[in-house]
């Protein structure tokens, strides 16, 4: 009987099942053994075209024949393995076993001891999951993170000339723009997807304890690093690390992981903004008919979709913590504490994925406020006085640093004529007074381009 979103345990595979439901191409179980497949029939094809002795009549008419078993690769397929692995209680055994059962059925048992031949199950699972995170990385997540970054930098293109009070420990700062403000999250966004691009997909390909004992024992004249390479390099398009114990030892898969929670942490923190944003009512929010924004207070409009994305964000990270620290530490040569851990290497991707489209989604509800950007700043005009003390130093005005601070404090309320009254005041050129009253709130926001 299939299981209800409404049983699931996690919320990946329940509640948010729809917005996660691409990736379980990718980090299902049923797609494990589909990457495992993939491995174990192409390392068989590889097998021929050294060739070995014993597989020199292969027809190589068959490998696309081959290839179609993890192309076309079923449900019942799955199940069929998931049967096999009750009796072998090993799930890299199980996919030997049905692809052996597969040469049967097609004609070519008398190749089948090659299946597997003189690999361990690590040779398959590290190839195969970091084959899987990869396709699921390029075909899911970033196109997905793009899409922020891309509506993020049309945000701030509109933005770019509406001036908006800064805000440094919380208190009225110098003002800035709202674009130039977005424009730092898509900078940072952009910086970290670069350094993410450089971390290699790497993979463990090398038998037992990553010698290729067997392999050499029975093969000796045959070049099986270089074999190797070509396998895990080429044909795969993973980066296979040459020296290793029994399993890869994740150290760049610990740098993906880690790459990813900066970016998560700065999504975190552009949530955290434009949350702050809609509170001094910055912004409105599109009124989406029939949504409920409070069980009892009927007039709210809450800012859920940044909520939402920022505590996805947060369990993603959490668990992309773990995995870092975890996964390149094992006993000597293998322990089996890896393979249940990264099992769990999909649930941080759907729960950043989540994130990316709720915020998505929140951004476009959004409404520009200008009136409220406007009035702020016109509330604000003690921001001024950092401009007006440098003019004065400028033009060798005794302490005006301490002058502006002295003004500044003592007036409980700084408007446009305060500081008109105080200019006026100052014994300086009328040039120099002229040019301190044109300065505002809302043109002192200095270089904005980008």
């Amino acid at each position: 009987m299939e299981s209800s979103p409404l049983e699931a345990i996690s919320p990946v595979d329940g509640r948010y099942r729809r917005q996660t439901e691409a990736l379980a191409s990718y980090f299902s179980e049923r797609a494990l053994i589909n990457y495992r497949l993939r491995v174990e029939v192409e390392y068989f094809i590889a097998l021929c075209r050294l060739p070995l002795p014993q597989l020199k009549e292969f027809n190589p008419d068959q490998f696309e024949r081959l290839r179609e078993l993890y192309r076309s690769f079923s449900m019942a397929d799955a199940r069929r393995i998931k049967d096999i692995e009750k009796v072998t209680n090993h799930d890299v055994k199980a996919v030997e076993y049905r692809l052996k059962e597969k040469f049967g059925e097609m004609g070519l048992q008398q190749y089948s001891e090659f299946i597997h031949f003189g690999l361990t199950s690590q040779d398959i699972n590290n190839t195969a999951v970091p084959l899987s995170l990869k396709k699921g990385w390029y075909d899911v997540m970033q196109p997905a993170l793009d899409g922020v970054i891309a509506l993020l930098q049309i945000k701030a293109r509109d933005w770019i000339g509406v001036p908006m009070l800064a805000r440094t420990h919380g208190q009225p700062a110098s003002p800035t723009t709202l674009g130039k403000e977005i424009q730092v999250f898509v900078e940072r966004l952009k910086v970290q997807l670069g350094q993410l691009k450089q971390v290699p997909f790497s993979a463990k390909f090398g038998g037992a304890t990553g010698n290729f004992n067997a392999h050499h024992v029975a093969y000796p004249a045959i070049d099986w690093n270089a074999f190797a390479d070509d396998l895990v390099n080429t044909v795969l398009g993973l980066s296979r690390s040459r020296t290793t114990t029994q399993i890869e030892h994740y150290d760049n898969l610990a740098a993906f992981c880690d790459n990813l929670r900066r970016i998560n942490t700065i999504l975190i923190d552009l949530d955290r903004d434009i949350w702050t944003y809609i509170s001094m009512d910055y912004f409105k929010q599109k009124i989406i008919a029939g949504e409920v924004g409070s069980s009892a207070m009927p007039h709210k409009v809450n800012p859920i979709d940044f909520e939402n994305s920022e505590g996805n964000l947060g369990v993603a990270n959490a668990l992309l913590e773990h995995l870092a620290a975890k996964l390149p530490i094992s006993r000597l040569q293998r322990d089996l504490t890896d393979s249940t851990v990264i099992r769990n290497l999909g649930v941080p991707l759907a729960h950043m994925l989540i994130a990316l489209k709720s915020l998505s989604k929140g951004l476009g509800k959004l409404i520009l406020n200008e009136e409220a950007l406007r009035a702020d700043l016109e509330d604000n005009w003690a921001v001024v006085a950092e401009a007006i003390q440098t003019i004065l130093r400028r033009e060798g005005y005794p302490k005006p640093y301490e002058a502006l601070k002295d003004f500044t404090r003592t007036h409980t309320r700084m408007n446009r004529e305060t500081i008109a009254q105080f200019v006026e005041s100052l014994d300086i050129s009328r040039e120099v007074k002229d040019e301190l009253r044109r300065v505002t709130p809302a043109n002192y926001t200095g270089i904005i381009a980008f």
